[in-house]
């Protein structure tokens, strides 16, 4: 069993705006993002389905020179709304560090 949190030496989530969080995976080196990055648990329609919405909302960007992967998605709610419980969107990233790569 891999987790994300192996193959990588950082993860971090924060805001893209308003309306939008973004998620920044940093692989350890280019060796394991070439063979994770295409791993279908990292593929949008996966990160859509774990994140509760429409595969079309979800942003994914893969840039090999970093060996990162990002990804961006609409929030539920706009920045600062009564209900914000991260208002920076820093605590976003949570939900992938046990995550399973397939």
């Amino acid at each position: 069993m891999t987790r994300l949190a192996d193959v990588c030496c950082y993860i971090r989530s924060k805001n893209a705006g308003p309306f939008w969080i973004t998620v920044d995976l940093f692989f350890k080196d280019r060796e394991l993002f070439e063979k994770w990055v295409d791993s279908p648990s990292l593929q949008a329609a996966e990160l859509a389905q774990r994140l509760g919405i429409d595969t079309a909302d979800l942003r994914r960007q893969a840039l090999p020179e970093l060996a990162t992967l990002k990804f961006a998605y609409p929030r539920k709610q706009p920045q600062g709304g009564a209900c914000e419980r991260d208002m920076h969107g820093g605590q976003q990233y949570i939900w992938l560090l046990g995550m399973e790569l397939a």
